[in-house]
């Protein structure tokens, strides 16, 4: 079994995932990067791991490494992907891959010219009650599925007092509520419209922000089944006890689950079972291993050790930046649909205005 070499760039949210390589047998964190040198520092006596650099040419130029993964400012993602392919290696990239379909066509001719993988680090696809659902899913329990819906719903108040959160360009879509529309694509891979509405609170405003901040989508795919994407960022919430931050709900002829995140509970009601819950709290301490539950590195773990095994089988890793790319697409056509007062906007018109003649 194989053990791969990693180089982490950013090393704010980078934190998690030198835990999960620090953690894994199946990968050896090689160096790490960030151009705030106190930030390496900090890293170095929280992990013990002192081989940093503050210039990212030296991570790239390190020959060890076999897989770079980029945890940098959204903006950044791009340029970034970009000078690790041509340095000939794999890339893992946390979401969003870009912050919207500029610069797409550009990285997916550099995946394609590269022969690298690249895997985009959508976290919520690997926790535990989600894992479970996943499972259930493709086993074919719960029938044929008629619905699929997936909130991210939060009181994210405190993220306005972060001076970046304040730039041109911040969105809650692109930061928070992308966790929701990759779940319903994740099981609705063929979305090909979506309707929806957007509202900008009065706490967006106060901080100068005109950015929607609770968001309600309908999407239908090629077979007729629908999807159902809601956020809300910047209201009082009632709690993960009562309303887990993110959940996805499964809707089909023989059954319906609910995965539910933070307070790690699965529930089923398959036909002839009845209805179960299922509790993952001995699980606690792997998936979150910092303070409170704002870091969540047993899910890195997880799919480190999935790219892992991908980069053995030589199997495409999902998702990867075709994917990814699609999935900005569906939020180009979001953001239009609210831009144009709910009008049914079709994916494929956005894709096809997105592709070089």
């Amino acid at each position: 079994m194989k053990t791969y070499k990693l180089g982490v760039v950013g090393l704010g949210e980078g934190r998690s995932i030198m835990s999960a390589a620090l953690s894994s047998k199946r990968w050896e964190l090689a160096m790490v990067c960030d151009i705030n040198r106190s930030m390496c520092e900090l890293r170095a006596e929280e992990f013990g791991f002192d081989r940093f650099t503050t210039d990212y040419n030296t991570l790239l130029g390190n020959p060890d490494i076999d897989v770079i993964a980029i945890y940098t400012p959204d903006q950044l993602h791009l340029s970034h992907i970009i000078q690790a392919l041509e340095a000939g290696k794999h890339v893992i990239c946390t979401k969003p891959l870009l912050t919207s379909l500029d610069g797409s066509n550009e990285l997916l001719e550099a995946v394609r010219k590269s022969g690298k993988r690249v895997f985009v680090g959508q976290s919520s696809r690997f926790f535990e009650p989600m894992i479970r659902q996943r499972a259930d899913f493709e086993n074919g329990r719960h029938g044929d599925v008629q619905t699929v819906e997936a909130h991210y719903i939060a009181d994210s108040r405190w993220f306005l007092d972060k001076p970046w959160s304040r730039q041109r360009g911040f969105s809650w879509m692109y930061n928070f509520m992308i966790h929701a529309v990759d779940l319903v694509r994740w099981y609705l891979p063929g979305v090909t419209e979506v309707t929806g509405f957007g509202t900008v609170s009065e706490t967006s405003r106060s901080y100068g922000l005109d950015t929607w901040d609770s968001m309600r989508f309908l999407v239908r795919d090629d077979q007729g089944r629908i999807g159902q994407i809601s956020g809300s960022y910047t209201l009082p919430s009632l709690g993960s006890e009562v309303e887990p931050g993110i959940e996805c709900v499964i809707r089909g002829t023989n059954g319906t689950s609910r995965a539910e995140y933070s307070n790690l509970r699965y529930h089923t009601h398959f036909t002839g079972e009845g209805k179960k819950t299922y509790s993952y709290e001995d699980m606690h301490d792997y998936y979150f291993r910092f303070e409170g539950k704002s870091h969540h590195a047993g899910e890195y773990q997880n799919y480190i050790e999935y790219f892992a095994e991908c980069l053995d089988t030589g199997t495409v890793p999902l998702p990867n930046a075709d994917e990814a790319v699609r999935t900005l697409a569906l939020m180009a056509a979001m953001e239009r649909s609210m831009k144009e007062g709910g009008k049914v906007i079709r994916i494929e018109d956005i894709i096809r205005e997105n592709t070089p003649v």
